[in-house]
């Protein structure tokens, strides 16, 4: 069963900030595809690709998002950045391509909801709602009546993506939460997310509806603080993505920040089965090229898999 995972890569050039692409043929081990170069580069807003997302159709074709922004072209001389500066004046627009093969794609395309009081569209991930035959697209955002101070988890729909219903609120806290992955197992929705601070954690809850409400995961919780999930490294990861491997276990990617710097990229966690969160880290099962970043994991056919080789 082959994958393809899509993200970005951290480094200090704005090269690093675009859509790259890697492969494998067991979710285990993983190849860069394109030599490790950008198989997508931004041109549109502000050139730069982050916490790329992929969803494939159910009418055929794949569409690709990213966050519109480039942190690199942000840095000051000491490499510094304002957060509260990007929050408030970042991107009002998320960025798109479609392609029917993943191999040739559309013209790049942002998408812009219609609010202007967005700080900033960040993280967005794609849903499909069999339920309302639908896309569910969320992502986190400031907004300016709380002086983009409190991120939560904003969405819309759309059937086409061409056409996209307002943005409302999806989830919130009274802590900040960021970078959302929905996922659908049997009957229950499993949400998962990053808590900004107190504690700076990836949590998880569920629900048996799409839109909640959402039941806290107090063990999660707990095992995302131990030793043995942190490493002495807590609230360093965000970004949660999970998949189904091969042999029927749940692999949960953990994205941790800062892996220009210390190499580390995506930290995998594994349960025994979809839908069991009992993760435990396993690093020392999967293999990497290089630190990917922010990104998405899916499942492409044989075909698929040769036309990216």
């Amino acid at each position: 069963m082959p994958y393809l995972f899509v993200h970005f890569k951290e480094k200090l050039t704005p090269d690093g900030e675009q859509v790259y692409f890697a492969k494998s043929q067991d979710g285990y081990n993983w190849e860069q595809v394109n030599d490790g170069n950008p198989v997508l580069s931004a041109s549109l807003g502000e050139c730069g690709c982050r916490d790329v997302e992929i969803v494939r159709l159910k009418t055929g074709g794949f569409v690709i998002l990213t966050t519109d922004l480039s942190i690199a072209n942000r840095y000051d001389e000491n490499y510094n950045i304002d957060w509260k500066k990007v929050n408030s004046s970042g991107s009002k627009c998320l960025r798109m391509w479609k392609t029917d093969d993943l191999v040739n794609f559309s013209d790049e395309k942002l998408i812009y909801f219609g609010r202007d009081d967005f700080g900033c569209l960040w993280a967005p991930e794609i849903f499909y709602d069999e339920i309302n035959d639908e896309y569910l697209i969320h992502w986190g955002s400031t907004v300016k009546e709380d002086d983009f101070s409190h991120m939560s988890i904003y969405c819309c729909t759309t059937k086409d993506f061409e056409t996209f219903t307002e943005p409302k609120l999806y989830f919130t806290k009274d802590n900040e939460i960021l970078d959302s992955h929905i996922i659908k197992i049997r009957d229950l929705y499993h949400l998962f997310y990053k808590n900004a601070h107190d504690p700076g954690v990836n949590m998880h809850s569920t629900s048996t509806n799409l839109y909640g409400p959402y039941t806290h995961d107090e063990e999660f919780l707990q095992y995302m603080l131990s030793e043995e999930a942190t490493m002495g490294k807590s609230g360093s990861y965000e970004g949660p993505t999970t998949f189904v491997l091969p042999d029927g276990k749940w692999c949960l990617l953990l994205d941790f920040f800062g892996c220009e710097k210390e190499k580390m990229g995506y930290v995998p966690f594994i349960s025994e089965s979809a839908g069991d969160c009992n993760f435990k880290r396993a690093d020392d099962l999967f293999s990497f090229p290089y630190g990917f970043k922010h990104g998405k994991v899916i499942e492409i056919t044989d075909e698929e898999y040769g036309r990216l080789k």
